[in-house]
């Protein structure tokens, strides 16, 4: 968690202290952009924009929100841009990812999120939907968070991490049998 010694300090322009903030940053805005893009090039592009932003409208955070909140804003509204302009194509490859339908979705994609049939999957979702599990599994928010953060009403947070669920169960139930292909 980032002192708010260290936001006010970058705020009143301690350049010090606002780069120590960013390298405290930059693996979460790394990894999120990853996750929502689904590669490492454009993941690191967008890190590099999102960190740039921050350092160039630090003066504009206000303490109403939270800090990782504001930022998750910052990188999730960068991707959707960049996903927008150029929509990536998955490729998935023959896999032996072993899941059935009646399993936990929610406990798979906590414990198993780092492996490529997850990514692709995550991949494959809507970009609103994408967005929510990236922030809810892989950032850790809560669904209030995650709902300040899209500038989204609680219900329809919940609403679509409902559905992203399911979708990834069925994404993952055709994996398994081997009949997707992207």
């Amino acid at each position: 968690m980032v002192e708010p010694d260290l936001i006010k300090a970058a705020q009143t322009g301690d350049r010090d202290a606002l780069v120590e903030l960013l390298r405290a940053i930059e693996n979460q805005v790394y990894r999120t952009a990853y996750y929502l893009l689904g590669n490492e090039q454009d993941a690191l592009d967008a890190s590099q924009e999102a960190l740039l932003r921050i350092y160039t409208k630090i003066h504009t955070y206000e303490e109403k929100a939270q800090f990782r909140t504001w930022v998750q804003r910052i990188v999730t509204n960068i991707c959707i841009d960049k996903f927008r302009r150029s929509r990536p194509s998955l490729s998935i490859d023959e896999h032996e990812l072993v899941f059935h339908a009646g399993d936990n979705v929610e406990a798979e994609v906590m414990s198993a999120y780092a492996s490529e049939e997850i990514r692709e999957a995550i991949g494959k979702l809507p970009e609103h939907h994408r967005t929510v599990v990236v922030l809810r599994y892989l950032q850790d928010f809560s669904y209030n968070e995650i709902a300040e953060s899209l500038n989204l009403p609680l219900n329809t947070v919940k609403s679509y991490l409902f559905r992203a669920r399911q979708q990834l169960q069925t994404l993952l139930h055709d994996y398994q049998k081997g009949g997707v292909r992207g």
